[in-house]
Parts: C-alpha cells; sequence; structure tokens
C-alpha cells in the first residue's frame, strides 16, 4: 500500500499552497515522498509555510500572482527553472465574492472568474511542455483541480460568481481530461465541502453561520485537512492511475443531503 500511494520521485506544484486546502494538500503530498513547490501572492505567508513544512521533505517557493495572464507566465517561466518535468500540478489559488444578487459589482466578477477559471486554463496549458515531460512510458502526469460543492449544487451565500466559477471547473475539467488523456496527462478535480481556510473563516468564526453550517452536513463536522490532502494524494498517485475527468467530492454528505 505505501507503494500504492507513493509519490517518491515526483515534482509537484500547488498554487495557492501557502495556507488553507492548498496546504493540506501539500503537507500530504510531502509526506507522501514528493519534491513540493508551493505558490502564493504573499512571501510573508510562503515563508511561514516553508518554515511548517520544511521537516516533512523537500518544499520550494515561488511567490505568484496568478489574478493575470503576465503572473501566470511568470510562474510558468519560474517552474520551468527549477525543473525539467511536472509530475502533479494542483490548481487551488482562487478567490469569491459576496454581495446581493441586485447589487453584484462587476469587478468582483471579474476578478473570481479570472483566477477561478481562466488563469486555471492558461497555467494548465503554459505548463504541458513540463507535464508532457513527466508522462512516460505508462507514468502518466497529473492536474488536479480545486472546484467545489457550490458548483455542483445551488448554495445558500450570495456568491454568484464563485459557484458559477466552480461550475465551470467541473467542465474545464473534464474538457483537459478529453483533451489530454491521449497525451497520458489525467486531469480531475475534488469538490471540497467545508474546511478550515482563511475563505470559509466567516462561517467557522461565527457561532450562528457555523451552527448553520453544521445542519447542512450528515456528519455532523467539517472536514480535516488530512483528509482533502489524502484524496489528492490518491489522485496523482500510481492508485489513481485510471481515474481522469471525474470531479470527487468530499463534503462529509452535504450534496448528498440536497444542501450546501
Amino acid at each position: 500500500m505505501s507503494d500504492l500511494f507513493s509519490l517518491t520521485g515526483r515534482t509537484a506544484l500547488v498554487t495557492g499552497g501557502s495556507r488553507g486546502i492548498g496546504l493540506a494538500i501539500a503537507t500530504e503530498f510531502l509526506r507522501a515522498g514528493a519534491r513540493v513547490i508551493i505558490c502564493a501572492r504573499r512571501e510573508d505567508e510562503l515563508t511561514a509555510a516553508a518554515e511548517e513544512l520544511a521537516g516533512l521533505g523537500d518544499v520550494e517557493t515561488i511567490v505568484a500572482d496568478l489574478s493575470s495572464l503576465a503572473g501566470v507566465e511568470a510562474l510558468v517561466a519560474a517552474v520551468s527553472e527549477r525543473t525539467d518535468a511536472l509530475h502533479v500540478l494542483v490548481n487551488n489559488a482562487g478567490t469569491t465574492w459576496g454581495a446581493p444578487i441586485e447589487d453584484f459589482p462587476e469587478d468582483g466578477w471579474d476578478k473570481v472568474m479570472t483566477l477561478n477559471v481562466k488563469s486555471l486554463h492558461y497555467l494548465t496549458a503554459g505548463l504541458l511542455p513540463l507535464l508532457r515531460s513527466a508522462a512516460t512510458g505508462d507514468d502518466t502526469a497529473r492536474v488536479i483541480n480545486i472546484a467545489s460543492i457550490d458548483g455542483l449544487m445551488a448554495p445558500m451565500m450570495d456568491n454568484y460568481a464563485y459557484s458559477a466559477s466552480k461550475a465551470a471547473v467541473d467542465q474545464l475539467t473534464r474538457h483537459h481530461a478529453r483533451r489530454l488523456a491521449p497525451e497520458g496527462i489525467l486531469v480531475n478535480a475534488i469538490a471540497p465541502g467545508l474546511f478550515p481556510s482563511k475563505m470559509t473563516a466567516f462561517i467557522t468564526g461565527s457561532s450562528e453561520l457555523s451552527d448553520l453550517a453544521m445542519s447542512t452536513i450528515p456528519v455532523g463536522r467539517i472536514g480535516r485537512p488530512e483528509e482533502i490532502g489524502g484524496t489528492a494524494v490518491w489522485l496523482a498517485s500510481r492508485a489513481g492511475g485510471f481515474t481522469t475527468g471525474a470531479t470527487i467530492v468530499v463534503d462529509g454528505g452535504s450534496r448528498g443531503a440536497g444542501r450546501a
């Protein structure tokens, strides 16, 4: 089993890897033996994350702002300077915006769609040469997109651009998977429910909202970091070698209960 889920000898890039779900995935990748590159906008948060992860394995950091194509291209160039082959790309960087339906601002809509959808596409495309280099023989490269259950069902929050963007991530995952499978690149998505992160702090930090959220989760708790990280390890490892174009829901039963 340790060999089946091993990532030894593989290089992985995790965007938005300095905190939350990205940090959880980077942690489990390192525990599985991967060399991990994490990127984020803020250097201080990257430094803190690297210090936290240093005892687990080979971790590197790159300061990157993926809110523009120029930032995407700069990250592609930086990663290309550090490795000739990228075995795993985790597209985790994302943002959200909340506002009433009548007042939802155009700049908020554009910000969310650009980072969550457009940059994901162009980063994947830009890193294809490195992913192709990693896909040799029976060994396949992997792309893991972080979606959300908010893209699979109507959420309670007024996060219209976010839910629409995550639905787009699901479809883009399927489209990329179909196109890239013949080249030995498998593309899947993970749709998390409620996990601890800066994005969900307004829920977990409020007793009223937290109680409301708990009422929608059949298992009665939020997700643990190792549960989202372990799912990513499966998709990145030999165990996930026959899975592509899938969205794996990790939400404690919220979607099955018909509430989010």
